[in-house]
């Protein structure tokens, strides 16, 4: 193990604090904390709606198919959207920035 390396490299500490990191941290939380709010009011309104309000879930709206089926499958849906957008989002605006982060610390081209 090269010890000159670890002991040039900054502390974590030192990362955490740096304008980069909070930066990077900062724009996470500004699309997850939205994205799991939207998520679980939209799923306990599910969730009420199927506990409270049976009802309204069983009106059908084609055949057998009724409203409460297909807010469950939008369930899926939403999840599926939420992931793809966050997937996008990663590689254009978390990934790179992350990236640069571990260049700086580790040095350009001494990881893998």
């Amino acid at each position: 193990m090269d010890t000159s390396a670890s002991a040039a490299s900054p502390s974590y500490r030192q990362v955490q604090e740096s304008s980069q990191f909070q930066d990077l941290r900062r724009r996470f939380r500004s699309f997850v904390f939205p994205c799991t709010i939207f998520f679980l009011a939209w799923y306990f309104a599910y969730v009420i709606l199927a506990a409270y309000f049976p009802e309204f879930m069983s009106i059908k709206v084609f055949s057998n198919i009724n409203i409460g089926l297909i807010l469950g499958f939008a369930q899926f849906l939403t999840t599926f959207g939420i992931t793809i957008a966050y997937v996008r989002w990663a590689d254009k605006q978390f990934d790179p920035r992350a990236d640069a982060i571990r260049e700086e610390i580790m040095g350009v081209g001494e990881h893998k």
